[in-house]
């Protein structure tokens, strides 16, 4: 089994895990995600990202159509800590078509609520995505947003797993139907260089 396969049945395996006893992530009648942070969430959650990686991608070519086509291209970023600890950010940097694209993630932890706030912005529109929201429970990160997708709401959820933190793996899936069901659409295996 690649690592890819192992990130992803990791990932999938703990997210049936949090949406089925709803432990993390329950959604409010209104629609609204209520999230709650593990027990060991901490300011430190992130500290493995520190440093310069190279990255391998694997994305769906359509989500939410049935879509089995992958793109998969590599990037490289760099992590760095922020305010004290209480945050960072990492760089990511490509190229699509020939042309240079940039990534930025910025990271915030709440100490009052011991939960992450994951914010992304790219070249392509340079507009803050509304954040993702979670928490590590052990070497699993679970975050959610609620979002759109072709004009319909979606969760979006990302999962990190830092089980080899010199070899971390991120993965995306979206939920069309209130979590009860997760397509996966995107994967990143990351090395340390």
């Amino acid at each position: 089994m690649s690592k890819t396969e192992v990130s992803q049945a990791a990932c999938s395996m703990w997210a049936s895990i949090i949406v089925d006893i709803m432990a993390l992530l329950s959604i409010l009648p209104n629609g609204e995600l209520d999230i709650a942070p593990s027990a060991t969430s901490s300011s430190t959650d992130f500290d493995f990202l520190r440093g310069r990686f190279a990255m391998r991608h694997r994305k769906l070519k359509s989500r939410l159509t049935n879509c089995d086509e992958w793109t998969e291209f590599e990037s490289v970023t760099e992590g760095y800590p922020v305010l004290n600890g209480l945050g960072n950010i990492d760089r990511l940097q490509t190229e699509f078509d020939g042309k240079p694209f940039e990534g930025l993630t910025l990271r915030l932890f709440n100490p009052a609520t011991r939960l992450w706030s994951l914010y992304w912005v790219d070249s392509n529109a340079a507009v803050l995505d509304e954040p993702m929201v979670g928490s590590f429970d052990g070497p699993i990160g679970s975050f959610y947003a609620s979002d759109q997708h072709d004009g319909k709401p979606v969760i979006c959820q990302f999962c990190w797993d830092k089980t080899d933190p010199s070899k971390p793996s991120w993965s995306q899936a979206l939920s069309p139907d209130g979590g009860e069901t997760w397509e996966w659409n995107w994967y990143m295996d990351f090395s340390r260089v």
